[in-house]
């Protein structure tokens, strides 16, 4: 098989796609360029392309195919960005690449905790040498009631380790699972709103959750609610979220995504006027952490994301079962 690797990031990645390529016999040839309609020339006369979020349209895909494409594996668990109808329209194989769920859902424990003690609007005050109490008061995440909503890999995971802290946990998923019945009482949605203190997400994007949480869900919620967000922005509305934090129905935000970030993260902006003005206001308020969707970056995530690619491709072209196929 013959490989193209699109956005290679050399200080990381390329260790592996090295090692893995090397260990199942693919050639393959990159660029730190993401794949862009000037140079999908590059991918010409191989089997299969490795991404990551970059958005993959169909007149894109349109031209990879025509160059001998076969196959479009995504280095990320979620694939969104990619236009899936178009790509099995046109016979196109498109793989993800999942990864441990350990990483985000450190992540996301880390982020409620930090919202809990107030950690962003400490450590500003301490840069100034404001060592006073008041203001910096927390609460304690054993105390809380916490919301999981979508109790996949990473959402099951998140309610496992927060066990120990002896937090009350509910859970929301269209399909409930025997182990976390064990760990979490499933519930409705409106009952998560109601009851929760903490409310974390863990669900892929699709068109019925685009802004589940908005103006509506938030009226619901405990005055001083605590959102975290390692999974996709889209599933909250931006202009309802700022809102809400305005006027202290939300009561600290921990966001590892937002909306429209796409053109935005894993790029170098510095000295540049920022285009979001969501991520301008948000990155304003003390009492919300933003990270640029860096809740899976571990050296055991990216190994296998970069292994998991390689090998949903070779599955694909060999015509073998395939547990990363998408379509």
């Amino acid at each position: 098989m013959k490989l193209f690797v699109y956005s290679l990031r050399e200080f990381d990645e390329k260790q592996y796609f090295d090692y893995w390529c090397e260990s199942c016999g693919v050639t393959y040839s990159s660029t730190t360029e993401a794949p862009k309609p000037h140079n999908l020339h590059l991918a010409e006369g191989y089997d299969a392309i490795s991404i990551i979020t970059t958005p993959m349209d169909a007149d894109m895909l349109a031209v990879l195919k025509k160059g001998g494409v076969k196959c479009v594996s995504t280095r990320t668990v979620g694939y969104d960005h990619v236009d899936i109808k178009a790509a099995e329209e046109l016979g196109m194989t498109v793989c993800n690449a999942p990864y441990p769920p350990n990483s985000v859902a450190n992540y996301a424990i880390m982020l409620m905790l930090m919202c809990c003690r107030r950690v962003t609007h400490i450590l500003k005050r301490s840069e100034l040498q404001d060592y006073t109490l008041n203001g910096k008061i927390g609460m304690e995440l054993s105390n809380c009631t916490v919301g999981i909503i979508g109790t996949g890999k990473i959402g099951r995971t998140v309610i496992e380790h927060l066990k120990g802290f002896g937090c009350r946990i509910l859970a929301h998923d269209l399909y409930q699972q025997k182990e976390v019945e064990e760990l979490a009482e499933y519930t409705d949605l409106h009952t998560i709103y109601r009851e929760c203190d903490i409310i974390s997400l863990h669900m892929p994007s699709t068109e019925e959750n685009f802004h589940m949480i908005n103006e509506e869900a938030l009226s619901e919620m405990k005055d001083g609610v605590i959102l975290i967000n390692t999974a996709r922005g889209s599933l909250i509305d931006s202009a309802a979220m700022i809102a809400g934090l305005e006027n202290g129905k939300i009561g600290a935000a921990g966001l590892d995504v937002i909306e429209d970030e796409l053109s935005l993260y894993y790029y170098n902006f510095c000295g540049k006027p920022m285009d979001n003005h969501e991520l301008a206001l948000l990155r304003s308020y003390p009492n919300v952490i933003v990270t640029p969707h860096t809740a899976f970056y571990t050296v055991e995530a990216v190994e296998h994301m970069v292994k998991n690619s390689i090998a949903g491709c070779l599955h694909a072209l060999n015509g073998e079962e395939n547990p990363f196929k998408v379509v």
